[in-house]
């Protein structure tokens, strides 16, 4: 089983709005692929006064070859979308864990 991490670092202020659509349209959007099995929204505790909050979005995929074509094929149009409506408001950094 293979864990596609997601981690964000939005602006205080953009917080909640950034929660909201990230539920409401850019997940479901991931969901809608078909290739992750299921998700989980995650918030980081322990924060440095950084001026941001951080979430993690973890989207669990059956098989590597199931990940290579969502990456291949969505992922591109998908942080696109997030880009186009936070620009200059967080950074994120994506990361790929097996099981073990």
């Amino acid at each position: 089983m293979l864990f596609h991490n997601i981690t964000y670092n939005i602006d205080i202020n953009s917080e909640q709005d950034f929660l909201d659509w990230m539920r409401t349209v850019h997940v479901p959007k991931v969901m809608l692929t078909g290739f992750p099995k299921s998700f989980k929204i995650l918030k980081l505790l322990t924060e440095i006064d950084n001026g941001g909050v951080t979430y993690s979005f973890q989207y669990v995929f059956d098989s590597i070859e199931g990940f290579e074509v969502f990456e291949n094929d969505y992922l591109d149009d998908l942080n696109d979308a997030v880009d186009k409506r936070y620009r200059g408001k967080y950074v994120f950094f994506p990361s790929l864990l097996q099981e073990i």
